[in-house]
């Protein structure tokens, strides 16, 4: 089962649009500082992308609108 689910997600913002977008800028956040919010044991997934998409999912990443 992929985690986080995309139900779970599209709860957090608006579209998958708006999604994919969030989470390929926060990766490349995390890409280039390797700046994680939460401690890295924390994180299920071990790239990048996935990582962002947990950072949505907890609540930390603040969406504007």
């Amino acid at each position: 089962m992929i985690y986080p689910s995309i139900d779970k997600l599209l709860n957090m913002v608006s579209s998958k649009y708006e999604l994919v977008h969030i989470a390929a800028k926060r990766s490349k956040q995390i890409s280039q500082t390797n700046f994680l919010q939460m401690p890295a044991k924390k994180y299920k997934s071990t790239k990048n992308i996935g990582k962002a998409l947990e950072e949505v999912t907890e609540g930390l990443i603040k969406i504007k609108k």
